[in-house]
């Protein structure tokens, strides 16, 4: 049994197998998964697992050069935005609106629900390089 990390078996698969600008979306409990990327579902119930905590849990795993925010988030809160922005201090930040953000995911390895109730409570990583 793996002792440390990431123990949920398909995120741990999916940040491993992460090449250079691959994409990982992390949503809230409404964020649709699009046709054809695989949902990693680890919502238990509403505000179980909040979106942040499973952000951090990424962190520790996946160099992030590039993180997408809604513009409709940046508008209803800046604790979110800063706090992801603690996250991958060397990530370039950049957002979009919620749809575009929306038609974005449909790039991503995958998609992973949270139990997040909070509108707007999504970020697209892109996966940066170590050296």
């Amino acid at each position: 049994m793996k002792k440390q990390g990431i123990l949920q078996r398909a995120l741990a698969e999916t940040i491993a197998g992460m090449g250079h600008t691959d994409l990982l979306v992390i949503g809230d409990a409404g964020l649709p998964a699009p046709p054809g990327v695989p949902c990693i579902d680890l919502a238990v119930r509403c505000g179980l697992p909040r979106m942040l905590d499973v952000a951090r849990a990424v962190a520790d795993e996946l160099q992030v050069e590039e993180l997408t925010i809604a513009d409709e988030l940046l508008a209803r809160d800046d604790d979110l935005p800063n706090a992801l922005h603690a996250l991958f201090p060397d990530a370039h930040v950049q957002h979009l609106s919620h749809e575009e953000l929306k038609r974005l995911s449909a790039r991503a390895k995958a998609v992973v629900r949270t139990g997040e109730c909070t509108p707007y409570h999504n970020v697209v990583l892109a996966a940066g390089v170590v050296f």
